[in-house]
């Protein structure tokens, strides 16, 4: 009876998938928060570097893994996945229930897949200092550990509130080298903003991230990182559907049901998309992809149908004014 399947170091995936090479239509361009029209490349430029601009963009099916980013995946991929037996067994269920278990990363989460080829690129461009924001500190603590493998000064934007009821991540960002400060904070212009509105704002994850892209956008050696949400973050996150399928593959097995957790949707993106490819392109027509978002935040199932810009000033004009 197999609990682990275990794949060895030199099948880590050697190229990420992109699900907008499948999708049946491509997908709308973001939306510049002033003018309403298309982001470009252009716009992106001041807070990325170009190889995840164009990774951004792209439509091709595979991209190619750099071996630097892989050799430094060897550290904790490729990540197991576990037959829940007990599980099985206390739920009376015929089903096979497997999963993915990504909390043998470093930083102890599926962030790491995203915050070391995010380090590279800057790396690789010249950049030499990151600024980011985090809500509950597992992106922030995976960009730090990132950073240092690298060499590179990292800026942690905290959600105020998690700063204070979280201080074992912010140790965590502390012992691999990066600042992590609570937000909003009076480093920045949309910072001091906000605490002139209420100076005893718990704070939240889009003021945070303003404060990222102004510290990126208004300083030359920074560039700015996200750990969820884009293409490219979901794309270099699909190492764990990709090793999931193999080692799925190695009991003689494939899913009839793929569940992930929805915040930004990284994670689910992750572990979905490869499965996705399958289910878009035929092979696999049943395979039934579900999104488990928590009920105290409903994003996808209630709430406003709206376009959501992610931070509160607004990042386009922010590049606009700095650049």
């Amino acid at each position: 009876m197999q609990t682990k399947i275990l794949l060895d170091e030199e099948q880590i995936p050697r190229r990420w998938y992109n699900v907008q090479a499948d999708l049946p239509s491509p997908l709308d361009p973001p939306l510049h928060p002033a003018t309403h029209k298309p982001v470009g490349p252009d716009d992106l430029k001041a807070i990325f570097p170009m190889d995840l601009i164009r990774q951004e963009v792209t439509t091709d099916r595979f991209v190619d893994i750099p071996e630097e980013v892989r050799d430094v995946l060897r550290l904790w991929r490729p990540s197991p996945l576990y037959r829940a037996y007990r599980l099985e067994k206390f739920l009376k269920t015929p089903a096979k229930i497997y999963y993915k278990w990504e909390g043998v990363s470093p930083a102890g989460s599926h962030k790491t897949n995203t915050s070391v080829p995010q380090a590279y690129y800057n790396r690789q461009a010249g950049i030499e200092r990151i600024a980011t924001e985090t809500g509950a500190g597992q992106w922030g603590s995976a960009l730090a550990f990132a950073t240092m493998l690298y060499d590179l000064e990292c800026t942690i934007y905290m959600v105020r509130s998690s700063y204070t009821q979280k201080p074992y991540r912010k140790s965590m960002m502390h012992v691999w080298g990066a600042e992590c400060i609570p937000s909003p904070s009076t480093k920045t212009n949309s910072g001091r903003a906000v605490l002139e509105k209420d100076p005893e704002t718990p704070g939240a994850l889009g003021i945070a991230i303003s404060e990222a892209v102004e510290d990126a956008a208004t300083h030359a050696n920074t560039n700015y990182a996200l750990g969820s949400v884009l293409n490219h973050v979901c794309l270099h996150q699909t190492v764990i559907g990709l090793e999931c399928k193999e080692q799925l593959a190695m009991v003689d097995d494939y899913p009839d049901v793929v569940i992930g957790c929805v915040g930004g949707g990284s994670n689910f993106a992750g572990i979905s998309f490869p499965f996705a490819g399958d289910k878009l392109s035929g092979k696999h027509k049943d395979t039934d992809l579900i999104g488990a978002e928590p009920a105290s935040c409903p994003t996808l199932t209630k709430g406003l149908y709206t376009y959501d810009f992610g931070d509160v000033a607004g990042l386009t004009p922010l590049l606009k004014m700095f650049t």
